[in-house]
Order: structure tokens, then C-alpha cells, then sequence
């Protein structure tokens, strides 16, 4: 992991560090000091709003469940820029390894953050559990495809990846919780190391109940969510001439999948903790028209007035992520305003929340000031 001090440099994409700096502004920011509120308001429109906050216990669709796919997408949209350079050097070896150093510190950050790494007790290790190693399997399965393939191949082979994933899970026809081919891989190959298992009184231990999300066989789809990114990033590298046919193009390819997507789903039904086939393309799909609203507003009519800030966020995503997640800096909100809590009574839980959001962003601001941006 390196921390560069450099300039944001001309050629980037704004739309592309916005569009990934909303989405982590609503992951450490936004959802946590609304979880907060929603402890202490107990009415119909928080419900509401607190309802799309949340993932669907199984299938179905919330806006919550979007934000993660749009993580891996965003991922794959940055590829055809950030690896255009060396697609066609001599040796492939240092790219190879850069990528490879990526994907192991991805992988590492993953487990610290919820693998419990960082409790030192390898009783609660879990080996596959996090949003970033999902990000660092998924990048290098389009890593192989963008380095490897010509881009009219990619797209095909997020379709592979899908129809491979698809074949086991149709066959045994199972999509319950318990039952569903993924779910078995999962508890082979993972074992003990497998998030939600726990240990009971006399040393010995089970799988959860309650835990039904997977990843080995979900890799599948983690790489095709990849991959569906990296295809919208080459439409705008390709057409950075034509930013208004590049954007019509994303939103056609967003509407196609879409629909793609809910066509399957009474054979395959959307289920984000599984990372179903149908998930993976409506999901893919929205992200498309997503990227395709923010490409248009953003480098092609060049509005940026009041959305700017959100790069203080996208610049440096996985800082943000790990900050949030990570560290807890409710100790410090706390320190420095203790007092408040006899005016505030239950509400100072939410103040110190609050403060937590405020104090990461307090930190990203200063990186961005002194344009410090931590690089994997």
C-alpha cells in the first residue's frame, strides 16, 4: 500500500471518482448516523427510509443492496484506464505483480475489517467474509480478461462466468437458505474459517443458522460484476470524442441488462447473499444507467456545481472504507464533548456517531487538501 502525495491529474474521470465517492459517503457516512436516528424514531417514513438501508433477508431488492456491486463495478469501470498501458508491453510480469500485491492486500484489509484478524485468536479467523475480498477476487478475474483478452471479449466473459455459475444451482434447483448449491461449497470449502461459525461451551464448533451469505462459488459472480465495469469503462475510453453517444450507450446496455436480468429471475431469483446470476445483471444493470446518468451530467455537460466534494470520498475509496469500518473514533467525539450527553440524553449515541462520520471525513478532507491518496 502506498500513500503518494500527486496531483489529480487532467485525463481522470470525474464522474467516475464521484459516482464511487457517493457510494462510500453512503456506506461510512450516511447509513450509519440514519441506523443511529432510527433507534430513537419510531415512525412510518423512517421506517421507511430505514427499510432501504438495509439488505432483503433473501430475495429481492433494496437500494442497500446496490451499493456493493456498485464497489466491485466501479472497480472494473477504473481498469481499461489504469491497465491501458500495459496491454501491450513486453512482459507482463510487472504488471502481474502489481496486481497480484493489490489483490493480497485487498484480501488482507477484507479479513481485518471482518475476518477478525485484528482480535489475534485464531478461534475467530474467518478466511473469506468482506466486501474487499470480494473486490480483490473480482479484480483479478478481470484482470486476466482486460490484460488478456481484446475488450469485444469481456463482455462475453461475463457471460461465461455467469452461465457457469448458473449450471450447478439450476440443476440442484435449490434457492433456499440452507439447501442452495453455493451455500454447500461454501461450508466444504471454508469449513470453521467460514464467517458466522461459531464455538460452543464445550470447544466444539457449528456453522450459524442465521448466515447465509457465500463467496467461493460467488467469486464467479464477483468477477462478472468486475468485468460488466470494466466493459463500461472502455465505452468511455472509447468514446471520450463522443461523450454523448458513450452515455446513450450506457444506458442502453444498463436497460438490456435490466431486463436480461428480470427475465431470469422466476428460474433464478435475485438474491444478493448469494450474488445470483439475476442479481448479478440487473444489479450490473443499474450500475450501467448509474454511470451513465453521472457520465452525462458530469463529463459531458461538465456539471459539477455541489457534487465535487464526493471526490474527498472516491479518490481514496478504500481509506475511506477502512476508516469507517476500522477504526472507531467515537473515543475521541466522546473526549472532547462529554458534557452534552446530560442535555442530550439518548440522543448523544447519536451525536457520537455523528461525530465518528465527521472525524473520517475530517481526515479524507485533509488527505484531499494536501493531495495525499492512499494507492494499492
Amino acid at each position: 500500500m502506498n500513500v503518494n502525495a500527486c496531483k489529480t491529474g487532467s485525463g481522470r474521470l470525474a464522474s467516475l471518482d464521484i459516482l464511487r465517492g457517493m457510494d462510500l459517503w453512503l456506506l461510512v457516512f450516511v447509513q450509519p448516523i440514519l441506523v443511529a436516528i432510527g433507534n430513537y424514531v419510531d415512525h412510518p417514513w423512517m421506517n421507511a427510509v430505514l427499510y432501504e438501508f438495509d439488505h432483503a433477508p433473501w430475495e429481492g431488492l433494496r437500494m442497500w443492496d446496490i451499493v456493493m456491486p456498485l464497489f466491485l463495478f466501479m472497480t472494473g469501470a477504473s481498469m481499461p484506464f489504469s491497465l491501458a498501458k500495459y496491454r501491450d508491453a513486453s512482459s507482463r510480469w510487472p504488471v502481474w505483480r502489481k496486481i497480484l500485491r493489490r489483490f493480497v492486500i485487498l484480501y488482507l484489509c477484507g479479513m481485518a475489517v471482518q475476518g477478525n484478524l485484528l482480535g489475534l485468536s485464531p478461534r475467530y479467523i474467518y478466511l473469506y467474509s468482506n466486501t474487499l475480498q470480494a473486490i480483490a477476487v473480482g479484480y483479478l478475474i478481470g484482470a486476466v480478461f482486460v490484460l488478456e483478452c481484446r475488450s469485444r471479449w469481456w463482455l462475453w466473459g461475463a457471460g461465461v462466468l455467469i452461465v457457469i455459475y448458473s449450471v450447478p444451482m439450476v440443476w440442484t434447483g435449490d434457492f433456499t437458505p440452507e439447501g442452495n448449491f453455493a451455500e454447500m461449497v461454501d461450508r466444504a470449502v471454508l469449513g470453521r474459517f467460514r464467517d458466522g461459525a461459531y464455538w460452543d461451551a464445550a470447544g466444539l464448533w457449528h456453522f450459524s443458522n442465521d448466515y447465509h451469505y457465500t463467496w467461493i462459488w460467488s467469486s464467479l459472480t464477483f468477477g462478472a460484476t468486475v468485468l460488466l465495469g470494466a466493459v463500461a469503462g472502455e465505452i468511455m475510453k472509447a468514446g471520450k470524442n463522443r461523450k454523448t453517444a458513450a452515455a446513450l450507450r450506457l444506458l442502453i446496455s444498463g436497460a438490456v441488462l435490466v431486463a436480461a436480468g428480470c427475465v431470469i429471475a422466476p428460474w433464478i431469483p435475485v438474491i444478493k447473499r448469494l450474488w445470483t446470476s439475476s442479481m448479478t445483471l440487473v444489479t450490473g444493470g443499474i450500475c450501467f444507467l448509474l454511470m451513465a446518468t453521472s457520465y452525462y451530467w458530469i463529463d459531458c455537460r461538465g456539471h459539477m456545481r455541489g457534487l465535487g466534494w464526493l471526490r474527498i470520498y472516491g479518490m481514496n475509496s478504500i481509506m475511506a472504507y477502512m476508516l469507517g469500518e476500522v477504526v472507531n473514533f467515537r473515543c475521541v467525539v466522546a473526549s472532547v464533548s462529554y458534557g452534552l450527553e446530560r442535555y442530550m440524553g439518548d440522543w448523544y449515541q447519536v451525536w457520537l456517531t455523528t461525530g465518528n462520520a465527521l472525524v473520517v471525513f475530517f481526515i479524507l478532507w485533509v488527505m484531499w487538501r494536501h493531495r495525499v491518496f492512499v494507492k494499492i
